[in-house]
């Protein structure tokens, strides 16, 4: 059940690639996730995957999100679409990947842009309302969202293209467990702008048990974007590879658990963008549980 899991969305993945590049024409891929957070890496490197699977090689441009230039891009791409990474930063929750993805549909209304699978939320109606204004101005903008919650908003305010998809991570396929475990569960927990605010107080009563988060990384010696990427990507797999299972409140703490077969408990982010997604892609399979609060997943991890 799980490998189908797995297969289904890779399925869709390569389906959706395939109809925004084509082998030998040039694209860009922005917004390059230089940053210690595993998970976007993980699709950054799901994003790769997918675009060699389906012939396209890799991009002519690639920048992060604070070295974008508009004429560096027509240089290096002079025709082909524009790719924007995927992930959970459309909306106004984390401004700067927002910025860059505006400034692309702006100024670059002669291409087709195609924003990779995404979770939006907004929290002000004004950011939604002027990057709906945004979105109207663009004629080829093509928006795949990740789960049934963004697919209704984007629907309702914004006038493109919109379809539900996979996260990219997906795309790595099934992954194998680096290290054997050392401890019965990881606690993978949020400590940034998403993280609920509760007592996880429950979870700290539960022997041989190790929590953290994965923001800390040392320094990657690397410059190549996927080498960078598979660096982050590895450190992850073997975090979440020490326990025996793992309890998350991360979307991709869950996705790389199923990629690696780990039994795992999920708690939810601030405006619900796991639960929404396993809503919408993974609730069938058998590693996963859902808890609703500390204290349900401290009794799941005690059985």
């Amino acid at each position: 059940m799980t490998d189908d899991v797995i297969e289904r969305q890779q399925t869709r993945l390569h389906d959706l690639y395939r109809r925004h590049v084509r082998p030998g024409e040039p694209y860009a891929l922005v917004d390059f996730p230089d940053h210690p957070n595993v998970g976007d890496s993980a699709i950054w490197a799901g994003e790769m995957a997918c675009l060699h699977a389906v012939g396209a090689g890799d991009p002519a441009y690639v920048c992060r999100w604070d070295d974008f230039d508009d004429e560096a891009l027509r240089r290096a791409c002079p025709t082909g679409p524009i790719l924007i990474h995927g992930g959970g930063n459309l909306g106004d929750i984390w401004p700067h990947h927002q910025h860059v993805r505006e400034a692309i549909l702006t100024r670059f209304r002669d291409r087709r842009v195609v924003q990779l699978p995404q979770s939006i939320h907004f929290r002000q109606p004004g950011a939604r309302d002027r990057f709906a204004r945004v979105v109207a101005g663009h004629p080829d903008f093509h928006l795949h969202v990740r789960d049934s919650p963004s697919l209704a908003l984007a629907t309702r305010y914004f006038d493109c293209t919109v379809a539900l998809a996979p996260d990219s991570a997906f795309g790595l396929g099934p992954l194998t467990r680096p290290v054997e475990p050392d401890c019965d569960w990881l606690m993978l927990m949020r400590t940034d702008a998403e993280r609920v605010a509760r007592d996880d107080a429950p979870l700290s009563t539960l022997p041989r048990s190790v929590k953290l988060d994965w923001l800390d990384e040392p320094p990657v010696n690397a410059t190549d974007p996927l080498t960078r990427a598979r660096i982050r990507v590895e450190r992850g797999l073997r975090l979440l590879s020490r326990g025996r299972g793992v309890v998350t409140d991360r979307l991709h703490g869950h996705i790389l658990s199923v990629l690696l077969g780990l039994p795992h408990v999920v708690l939810d982010n601030d405006y619900g963008k796991v639960g929404a997604y396993i809503g919408s892609w993974t609730h069938d399979s058998p590693l996963v549980r859902q808890a609703h609060g500390p204290a349900e997943a401290a009794a799941m991890m005690a059985r």
